[in-house]
């Protein structure tokens, strides 16, 4: 495969030609940053909370959990227990 000659490479028109030559008709134009980039506490931020997503999806409960005895420390009263204080409020 060889390079393409001269003659057989596309020509652009005249008048684009010239447009793209004269510089000087080109306008000054100010240039605006639009991405915003995070600052470092962003960024620390991002990095703790991803930790903290990858650590729950990769928990293990089978592992690391010991079953634990509830013990209820504020019983409700029973039945008899509340008659008895009707009975004494009532006198």
């Amino acid at each position: 495969m060889s390079s393409p000659s001269k003659e057989e490479l596309p020509k652009i028109a005249v008048d684009l030609k010239s447009e793209i030559e004269n510089e000087h008709k080109l306008k000054p134009a100010e240039t605006e940053e639009k991405v915003v980039l995070p600052s470092k506490e962003e960024i620390e931020q991002e990095k703790t909370h991803q930790e903290l997503v990858k650590g729950i999806e990769s928990f293990n409960p089978d592992a690391s959990l010991k079953h634990a005895e509830t013990q209820e420390k504020n019983p409700l009263p029973t039945k008899e227990i509340i008659e008895q204080e009707k009975a004494a409020e009532s006198v």
